[in-house]
């Protein structure tokens, strides 16, 4: 095998919602209350929604940026590539980055409906969320059948619409389900509670995967505003350290033995010690703690019910054995910061070498697991492998602009020099900082 032939599929993604979010599957009755955007005094581009403004862009849209302006944060469309919100420019980045398929978390709707959970009005929220769902399924999965993984939003703050938003997904065909990191985080019920009962019955039934991606309803441990914001970003994937805990300890997957996670956007590096830690837990406190895996050790049913994913991880790689290379998934998380676009299989490759990676753990960790634990036959509607490699991906968008787009402007955290602090992120972007543990949230 060489570079040109992996196949990539990418579990994690994101859209940068266009300004005509909706307008073509909101029922009329609700047309006039979907979220719009709104044009700023410095011409700042600002979605507005139940009469709140929005973050659209942050550290989201970034795709392209030199490393120095990343932190410039774009405050308007025409400062972005227009692959963050337009699929067929989507399509034309994934393939001059050899990437075949990709599954994308919304944004303005919040990564698992968020946004419209928020809402007070129910009817108006539920409407919202519908239409946001046919818009991922009509505008980017059928545009480019093999390219988009479909996913859905549900109505965290139901357990009948979400079974029935649930029946009418699985229908289309969407294969799996974006759920909040820790819903008690958003005014909800814990995964514990008999509320979700029939979400994962439903769940079960149509074989849905469930993506829990870092920050919905996740956040990090400790952020001071004296801190460098620097700390938040190297520890800001071990909330799903916090996520793989609460669900390999519950009942649930023990009881829901067809149910399984994919923890989106944080890494493998750190599995191998949270799962020599859960073997200890239960050797030293299962006696007393009347906890039971069926004979099995925690490491051993983590492997067969989770599933991670990197961009890069060098050290996660080379401990694949320990975590379980069938479990082990490739992310791309366009267009956002960490992103490697448009070299993604350059610095794959170079990651697989240092790991010393065989051609058949590359093809496992590539695409074939996701492929496999989504059920999407991506190589299939796509006409077969030759047509998905890197190389022929590549061969179709020799068109498309590669080139570092900088100078396009953008706020600054900080001026006047000194170490960018979490204080300056949050006078730059509040609403990303905000508490959504104070309520806004509730199920009721």
């Amino acid at each position: 095998m060489k570079l040109e032939d992996m196949v990539i599929a990418s579990v994690d993604d994101h859209i940068v919602e266009p300004p005509d979010l909706l307008t073509k599957h909101i029922p009329a009755k609700w047309r006039s209350h979907a979220p719009r955007i709104e044009k700023g005094s410095d011409g700042s581009d600002i979605w507005v929604f139940d009469g709140r403004p929005h973050p659209n862009f942050a550290l989201n849209a970034v795709a392209g940026r030199p490393r120095d302006e990343l932190g410039f944060e774009p405050s308007s469309y025409d400062q972005i590539r227009s692959g963050c919100y337009d699929p067929r420019a989507r399509v034309d980045d994934m393939s001059v980055n050899g990437v075949l398929s990709s599954l994308c978390f919304g944004s303005v709707s919040g990564m698992s409906g968020e946004t419209w959970l928020r809402t007070g009005d129910r009817a108006l929220g539920l409407a919202m969320l519908k239409a946001y769902n046919d818009y991922y399924q009509h505008d980017w999965c059928d545009f480019a059948p093999g390219r988009f993984i479909p996913m859905g939003q549900i109505p965290l703050w139901d357990p009948n619409e979400m079974v029935v938003e649930i029946g009418r997904l699985a229908a289309r065909g969407v294969v799996a389900i974006s759920f909040p990191a820790l819903p008690t985080l958003l005014g909800l019920p814990s995964i514990h509670d008999d509320y979700w009962r029939p979400v994962w019955n439903a769940l079960t039934d149509h074989g849905m995967v469930l993506c829990c991606h870092i920050g919905i309803g996740g956040g990090s441990e400790h952020l001071s505003p004296e801190s460098p914001i620097d700390a938040f970003l190297t520890k800001v994937g071990l909330s799903s350290f916090s996520v793989a805990s609460e669900w390999l300890w519950s009942s649930v997957l023990r009881e829901f033995t067809d149910l399984k996670i994919i923890l989106s956007e944080g890494g493998i590096g750190w599995i191998p010690y949270f799962m020599e830690r859960a073997d200890l837990v239960m050797r030293n406190h299962g006696p007393w703690t009347q906890q039971s895996f069926g004979g099995k050790r925690p490491s051993a049913f983590f492997r067969e019910r989770f599933f991670s994913c990197f961009i890069e991880d060098v050290f996660g790689l080379e401990a694949r054995d320990k975590i379980g290379v069938e479990t082990i998934m490739f992310e791309n998380d366009y267009p956002h910061a960490d992103i490697t676009w448009p070299n993604s299989p350059e610095q794959l490759w170079a990651d697989f070498a240092t790991a010393k990676c065989t051609h058949a753990e590359i093809d496992m960790i590539t695409h074939q697991n996701a492929l496999r634990v989504l059920r999407f036959d991506a190589i299939g509607k796509m006409g077969g492998r030759q047509k998905c490699t890197v190389g022929a991906l590549r061969a179709q968008a020799t068109h498309v602009d590669t080139r570092t787009i900088s100078g396009l402007g953008g706020v600054s955290p900080k001026t006047g020099g000194g170490v960018v602090t979490a204080a300056d992120v949050m006078k730059q972007l509040p609403s990303l900082f905000t508490d959504s543990a104070k309520g806004e949230a509730a199920h009721a």
